[in-house]
């Protein structure tokens, strides 16, 4: 019989993503797919268009939008504007959908697994009441949740260690600094992102976004139980990695490229949550246009630090934000897309020749299955840990320095752009990315490490 799935991805684009690329493995391998959506507290447009998109090309996926929870009382309100109390209300407010989704699957005819995001632990409640087997996907590195998992049940403080060097099972030893800078304040935000991420282990199994190679020291201390030493570890399943395949045929920017050489275009791109203040896209301009190298680069309005983050950002102004003259000057090298653009397109576009990233998953396997090399430049969560895999651990980029301070000047941009298209070091290491994309290719094709690795899932279900 055909198994029926439903997956929760929580609140965030960049949560959905990994999601819907899941439900087409499933949808590969015969089970029916629903995906129950949380439509942010405060109406977004890009999560809007996301499913959009995500449904119009996914016909063969339910797409279901749950009901907004009752409201909250007057006590969990606040104007406080910081990231840590935006941090406490989503985890409430993902709290408080666990009614909807609760009334929605006991409404399903057959609901045989629920799949959670990383950070809906409370819905393991939901699925224990319903007696459904539930697994996490788990959409950032592996790397990551061996060093969660066990920081979440840590009786250490990594409070005020700025610099010092810290260790993890599983994971290269990187500086305190690079651990997300809420778990460092000891802030109410951290406090939540921990609760939640203390809950994964009592799955029934992880579903992460990424393949054995690509990360084999993480995944064999996950598996050796070594990173959460008061609780057995469920089974980890590596079916990654999990990444768009593209389809935008129109859009300007694909356009623009055909009219450039092979690998010479620098494509910047920051994802879905990813701004700079003024000062900094300045500071860039200036050094792509001394680099002399052709850039595609995705601007997007500063964001209000007190605003809260699902708020929908106005439209960039380029020419008040940029340098004066810059886009006339650099018309024959260069195009500035605003807000958006096809990224797995332009990763995979011939003429892209390197990729400037956060360092957020979903864009690093992007990146590494179109080839480049990557240009880390990580801004906020777990992107400095991820940029620590990438450098020190993978090999796959070069650090963008100055990103821990107030600006990264346009020196530093020149003279790395110009490194990765143009040095020995650059070409070497392009070599590297383009073997490690055969090997992602190789781990999804059947008999593949993540291929098997999802028919185990699979079998694992049945028993």
């Amino acid at each position: 019989m055909k198994k029926s799935v439903v997956l929760y991805p929580g609140l965030g684009v960049g949560h959905l993503t990994p999601m819907v690329e899941l439900a087409k493995v499933f949808l590969q391998h015969g089970a029916a797919v629903t995906v129950a959506l949380v439509e942010p507290p405060t109406k977004s447009p890009d999560f809007s268009a996301a499913v959009a998109r995500a449904a119009a090309s996914n016909p063969s996926v339910t797409f279901h939008v749950l009901p907004p929870p009752a409201p909250a009382d007057d006590s969990s309100s606040s104007s406080d504007g910081t990231v840590a109390h935006r941090i406490v209300m989503m985890f409430d407010y993902l709290k408080a959908m666990c009614a909807p989704l609760r009334d929605f699957l006991r409404s399903l005819p057959a609901v045989d697994a629920l799949v959670l995001d990383m950070f809906c632990g409370d819905a393991l409640d939901v699925a224990a009441e319903l007696k459904l087997p539930v697994y996490y996907l788990y959409s950032s590195a592996a790397g990551d949740l061996a060093v969660f998992v066990n920081l979440a049940r840590a009786t250490t403080s990594y409070e005020g260690l700025g610099d010092s060097p810290v260790s993890f099972p599983g994971a290269p030893p990187f500086k305190a600094s690079d651990l997300p800078k809420e778990v460092v304040n000891g802030s109410p935000g951290a406090k939540a992102i921990l609760r939640a991420l203390y809950r994964i282990p009592e799955a029934d199994g992880i579903l992460i976004n990424t393949f054995e190679s690509l990360e084999t020291q993480a995944v064999r201390a996950l598996r050796d139980g070594l990173c959460v030493p008061d609780h057995s570890t469920p089974p980890v399943y590596c079916i990654g990695p999990l990444v768009s395949g593209g389809g935008e045929k129109e859009h300007e920017c694909l356009r623009w490229l055909d009219t450039q050489p092979d690998k010479s275009v620098v494509f910047l791109s920051f994802g879905s949550m990813g701004t700079f203040p003024k000062k900094q896209l300045e500071e860039i301009a200036i050094g792509l246009e001394n680099s002399g190298q052709r850039f595609l680069w995705v601007v997007r309005s500063p964001r209000n630090p007190e605003a809260m983050l699902a708020q929908p950002l106005p439209e960039p102004d380029l020419d008040a934000l940029l340098p004066e003259g810059f886009l006339g000057r650099t018309k024959d090298t260069g195009l500035v897309i605003k807000s958006w653009a096809p990224q797995v397109d332009v990763l995979r576009h011939r003429a892209t020749g390197a990729f400037v990233t956060h360092c957020g998953w979903n864009s690093t396997l992007e990146g590494i299955t179109a080839g480049l090399p990557l240009l880390c430049w990580p801004m906020y969560a777990e992107q400095r840990m991820n940029k620590v895999f990438i450098v020190e651990e993978m090999k796959l980029g070069v650090e963008m320095k100055g990103y821990n301070e107030e600006v990264v000047k346009a020196e530093e941009v020149e003279t790395k752009v110009k490194w990765v298209m143009e040095s020995e070091g650059g070409q070497a290491l392009r070599k590297r990315v383009v073997e490690v994309k055969e090997r992602a290719a190789e781990a999804l094709k059947e008999g593949g490490s993540s291929h098997a690795a999802f028919v185990e899932f699979l079998k694992d279900l049945d028993t």
